[in-house]
């Protein structure tokens, strides 16, 4: 076993939950460090994106559907950050107040930052190719390097390059050394959220992994090392195209053609830092080159006639408060939120399956249910898991009663003893083929299958809003009790992320503002 892969294993086996200890952290909210949530860079020039607010979308329940494509314009490509990354809401209480944005984060610390790479199609680019940075406070692009290529003559006319990354430090002013996680899946919700608002354009995305991560973090800039204080990673580089498209691209005369150094300097986030050595431990063992995955069909979800796409987005909340009294759910509804996510997101062979706990589920028994996304893993998780396990099947294609029995107390106590997880219709962990996956993918792997819980995550909760429901990621559980509840010994499988369904509790002291004000000013 090489040495990325042991620091991957080590990692996650430091940065567990358990009745005796959580993972380390500082204990406590040192206020006088916290991030800055927002991301610029000086001196450079901004572009300020038009609002997307009066643009016609179709209704939600198209998410899936065939719709025309959308010419790359200006107004396009707001629509398309303002609806995946942009600000939904402020909220304000008392003297405080803080954004909402359309992609779900952890703790709303919002770690991951946006990279776009055009073709010259705005007016403001001079006729040349732009690396630009996103920034959701004033819905802007700010220019980052402008250069000529001739990389976008292979691609479809209409055709884009977005990059993410992570500032892990966000998290780790709160969460300490378990931070890593929460910034892949917070990755995964920003990916998923992108995927969404471009369905909407009638537009694809597509994860390419053919490119190295030195790569990925050249054509973002964050080797050049003194125009940033806080370290930020490469995450991921996604194609935007008009149709759905073969990621096997080459990217070689892309990364020839990209200036020695780039516009502007990161704002200074924190005054000071916390180092977690673990945490930069972590980062280099999955800063590894991407390797090529089994693909699949991604398949498509018939919906119930929703609301508009727009409101849908923009009215995703997470919620900390469930009303168990009001939390029970159709069949018909259960049904749908599992199917948006029982198949493939991402044309990638699935690694994570669904473990179930249904409290308030009208025709189910409440009990612990497995939803199985990937029928490769079956025989391996029935010889693993408890042998008194039932295995019965639902009306639910894949989806299997493994016990009967009123379990809100378990699934409350494993969630660090969070209500939401037991006063909802349902929760649920998201449980990973985590070491085969690693041996077979390498290390780069343990990020990619957060990337996947993140974006299930991002789906369950438009899902959820399209219902007139509530949904919660939660990351605060206790790793390997819920291990023991399935009868899991080793780590051949591994709970990544949690979640849960029902009908949450609006707090009427907490006014909400519009996401931007007019007129607006960067």
């Amino acid at each position: 076993m090489n040495q990325a892969l042991q620091s991957v294993l080590f990692y996650h086996q430091e940065t567990k939950h358990s009745q005796q200890r959580y993972a380390r952290s500082l204990g406590y909210m040192d206020w006088a460090t916290q991030p800055d949530p927002f991301r610029s860079y000086e001196p450079t020039k901004k572009i300020v994106l038009p609002l997307s607010d009066a643009n016609p979308m179709p209704p939600y329940s198209l998410l899936d559907a065939s719709l025309p494509n959308a010419p790359l314009l200006k107004e396009s490509l707001s629509q398309l950050l303002q609806f995946s990354l942009g600000i939904a809401a402020w909220k304000v209480s008392g003297g405080s107040s803080w954004a909402v944005r359309c992609n779900a984060s952890s703790g709303n610390l919002h770690p991951t930052e946006a990279y776009l790479i055009l073709p010259p199609v705005l007016e403001e680019q001079n006729s040349k190719s732009t690396l630009f940075h996103y920034a959701p406070k004033n819905h802007a692009l700010e220019i980052l390097a402008e250069f000529e290529t001739s990389f976008w003559e292979s691609l479809q006319t209409g055709s884009f390059l977005i990059g993410l990354s992570s500032i892990v430090w966000r998290e780790a002013w709160k969460y300490g050394e378990r931070a890593f996680r929460y910034t892949q899946l917070d990755a995964g919700h920003a990916w998923q959220a992108l995927v969404v608002s471009a369905k909407f354009l009638g537009w694809e995305i597509t994860k390419i992994d053919t490119i190295s991560h030195t790569d990925i973090t050249k054509i973002m800039g964050l080797n050049q090392t003194q125009r940033f204080d806080e370290n930020e990673i490469a995450d991921m580089l996604l194609l935007v195209s008009p149709t759905q498209t073969d990621a096997n691209i080459s990217l070689d005369s892309l990364l020839q053609d990209l200036p020695q150094c780039y516009q502007g300097k990161a704002n200074r986030l924190s005054p000071t830092m916390q180092d977690w050595e673990i945490i930069t431990t972590i980062e280099q063992a999955t800063s590894q080159n991407h390797q090529t995955q089994a693909k699949v069909q991604k398949s498509k979800v018939v919906r119930q006639p929703s609301a508009n796409a727009k409101d849908v987005i923009l009215h995703r909340r997470s919620i900390h408060v469930m009303d168990k009294e009001k939390s029970f759910i159709t069949q018909e509804q259960f049904h749908i939120l599992l199917q948006s996510v029982a198949t493939s997101l991402d044309g990638n062979e699935n690694a994570t399956h669904l473990v179930i706990f249904v409290h308030r589920v009208q025709a189910y028994e409440a009990g612990l249910y497995l939803l199985l996304r990937n029928e490769k893993d079956r025989k391996t998780l029935q010889d693993f898991m408890h042998d008194t396990f039932i295995w019965e099947e639902t009306p639910f294609k894949n989806l299997y009663c493994l016990e009967k029995n009123n379990l809100q107390l378990q699934s409350k106590i494993i969630s660090c003893n969070q209500d939401i997880a037991s006063d909802g219709a349902f929760s649920l962990g998201m449980l990973c083929n985590y070491t085969q996956q690693l041996h077979d993918f390498g290390a780069q792997r343990y990020k990619e299958l957060y990337w996947e819980c993140g974006a299930i995550g991002q789906q369950l909760y438009l899902e959820a809003t399209s219902l007139g429901l509530s949904g919660t990621g939660i990351g605060c559980f206790l790793d390997d009790m819920m291990h023991d509840i399935l009868g899991l010994t080793n780590n051949r499988f591994q709970i990544l992320y949690h979640f849960t369904v029902g009908r949450g509790y609006v707090d009427s002291r907490i006014q909400t503002r519009p996401a931007y004000s007019k007129p607006r000013v960067v």
